[in-house]
């Protein structure tokens, strides 16, 4: 479908965003869609949560983009809202690597219906690093990709009776900042020792901007694809049925075996086999042949 056929094509979204991620997800969006993003600057989506946590999330990942899309249409008066909200720490999958979720939600009240696009990111910068004034610590650095994308430094241990906020810096990118960050933060540490930690906000993090963009495609093919029941757009899928066979005994496993797709507006639903053909995994994925 060419982005003139879009159900889309030649309207506007709203984007909440304080972080510049219309320069990631406009381009995407108006190629696929022909649909253009109009960023609400003046909409603080801090008041939803932080990733430095000095306010904390405001409910789920969903909860939260659905609210954030929502405050970007209430300020442009626009019928179509997006948002992005990303999670980072130990992989989903492998939890001894960093790891995250991004997700972008779209909201759609002429027809009615919100819809969710997330994605596994395994490449992140994702780290922490607790460390003494002085003290050297260019591994980190270089892991953390400093000075290219930003970090964030805070008091490793605060008293009880400080804020949360206290000798928190964000969007550190010169080592002069960062050296004196350490020493400050470090002097309010109830232990005498800083943290510092990845700055994931997609302005100061060019590895997450960059994860954006894939994401934004996968959001577009499921805006141009139409329910086969009612026409709505949004049609994909939505969710899983494990039970994949083992090739060494036959019994059910974890591993997916067919994949259910659905509408974000109607009810209907459509299970189908997995779209690579695959038939069934190997004894290393058998709880019976492998426990």
């Amino acid at each position: 479908m060419s982005s003139a056929s879009s159900p889309y094509f030649g309207r506007q979204a709203a984007l909440a965003t304080m972080h510049n991620k219309q320069s990631a997800l406009g381009p995407v969006l108006l190629d696929a869609l022909g649909l253009t993003l109009l960023t609400s600057r003046s909409v603080d989506t801090d008041q939803l949560g932080t990733f430095a946590g000095e306010i904390p999330r405001r409910g789920t990942m969903r909860e939260v983009a659905i609210a954030k899309a929502r405050l970007g249409m209430q300020e442009t008066g626009l019928a179509l809202g997006l948002a992005s909200e990303g999670s980072f720490g130990p992989h989903p999958v492998v939890p001894f690597m960093p790891g995250g979720v991004e997700l972008l939600t779209f909201v759609d009240d002429e027809r009615g219906f919100v819809l969710h696009q997330s994605r596994v990111v395994d490449e992140t910068n994702f780290g922490q690093s607790v460390v003494s004034a002085g003290e050297a610590f260019d591994t980190f650095l270089h892991r953390a990709q400093f000075p290219s994308h930003g970090l964030i430094v805070r008091p490793n241990a605060l008293a009880e009776d400080d804020a949360q906020s206290l000798a928190l810096v964000k969007g550190i990118t010169d080592h002069s900042t960062l050296v004196q960050a350490i020493a400050t933060a470090a002097r309010r540490s109830a232990d005498g020792k800083a943290r510092i930690e990845s700055d994931m906000r997609a302005h100061f993090n060019p590895t997450r901007m960059r994860s954006l963009a894939p994401l934004a495609e996968q959001l577009a093919l499921r805006l141009t694809s139409l329910c086969p029941a009612c026409a709505c757009p949004g049609w994909g899928k939505v969710d899983v049925v494990t039970g994949l066979p083992c090739t060494g005994c036959g019994m059910p496993t974890e591993v997916v075996l067919q994949e259910v797709f659905g509408c974000p507006s109607c009810t209907h639903r459509e299970t189908r086999a997995r779209s690579d053909g695959l038939k069934h995994t190997g004894p290393e994925h058998c709880p019976y042949c492998n426990p």
